[in-house]
């Protein structure tokens, strides 16, 4: 960071991924967030293909990466911040790219003894002809967030699932996980608190960003044991991939079978900062208001992450 008296920082958002209103949603958030703190001077920027040019002219003293999904979430932004020595938040390229390949990533999270269900990477006209594995299933794309085009198999009886056809070539089954779906936000090197997600159905795109999709228990109402066992994951997650800055990480507990029904589905490098997101309001229960978590990640900003 400069030593102007107001840093200029600019908070990119948008983007042409599939998850371009989330994003823009979590970038005015942020950004009044930021004003609100009153130490910044923030401009809101909608990245697109001039991103670079933009950014080279403007020359902030940091850049709050509000971007979520493809593009954005996956180490090409960072890739670019890189190159124009621009600090920014969030994980640098590399955790940024290996945390969306959901594949790799459940790899380095088996190498580091965290529980996840098994997967396979087929071609989407192979899922569409027939089941690939035994009921119940989830299909989703390799790297998108957010539970975009996500599929769940629910019973044998039924027929595959007809994808859509914008999903990509090769697309991920995985092995349902049943049971209750809880979440907890990794700042720095703290794991803050776990929230229970309760919906009435599936937790899908719709759940996440609608209001009242879904509702939030914020500590979680559940043994100490499997809190302790999620904060702990959380953190080792985060420092698995190589993550800086803030990461959220979800996980499926079936309460049937105790701490051996904790299972983690994924880690969010860049998790959503919208009205209804989890991350915001762990903080918030955890003494950090929205105002101070924007001005973490600035101050926490950096190159070589």
């Amino acid at each position: 960071m400069s030593s102007r008296t107001s840093p200029t920082v600019a908070v990119i958002m948008g983007g042409p991924s599939a998850e371009r209103e989330v994003s823009l949603d979590s970038g005015r958030a942020c950004a009044a967030a930021l004003r609100e703190h009153g130490k910044y001077d923030v401009v809101e920027v909608d990245a697109g293909p001039d991103l670079c040019t933009v950014l080279t002219d403007m020359k902030p003293d940091a850049v709050l990466n509000c971007l979520h999904g493809r593009w954005g979430e996956d180490g090409c932004v960072q890739g670019i911040l890189e190159w124009l020595h621009i600090p920014y938040s969030h994980s640098g390229v590399l955790a940024s790219a290996v945390a969306m390949d959901k594949q790799r990533c459940k790899e380095i999270f088996r190498a580091a003894r965290l529980p996840v269900v098994d997967s396979i990477i087929v071609p989407a006209e192979r899922v569409r002809g027939g089941h690939v594995m035994t009921p119940p299933y989830v299909v989703k794309p390799n790297n998108e967030g957010s539970s975009v085009g996500v599929y769940l198999v629910a019973d044998a009886n039924n027929g595959p699932p007809q994808l859509d056809e914008s999903m990509p070539e090769m697309v991920m089954v995985e092995a349902f996980a049943p049971g209750r779906e809880l979440t907890t936000t990794v700042v720095g090197k703290r794991a803050l608190t776990v929230t229970d997600i309760v919906t009435t159905g599936w937790y899908d795109y719709d759940a996440k960003y609608k209001e009242g999709g879904s509702s939030h228990i914020v500590p979680a109402d559940i043994p100490k044991e499997i809190f302790d066992l999620c904060l702990d994951y959380a953190l080792r997650a985060h420092n698995a991939l190589g993550c800086r800055g803030l990461s959220r990480t979800d996980f499926r507990w079936d309460e049937t079978r105790g701490a051996d029904g904790l299972i983690l589905l994924e880690t969010n490098t860049q998790p959503g900062m919208t009205s209804t997101s989890l991350t915001p309001e762990q903080a918030q229960a955890t003494g950090m208001s929205f105002p101070e978590l924007c001005a973490w990640m600035v101050e926490d900003a950096s190159c070589g992450r």
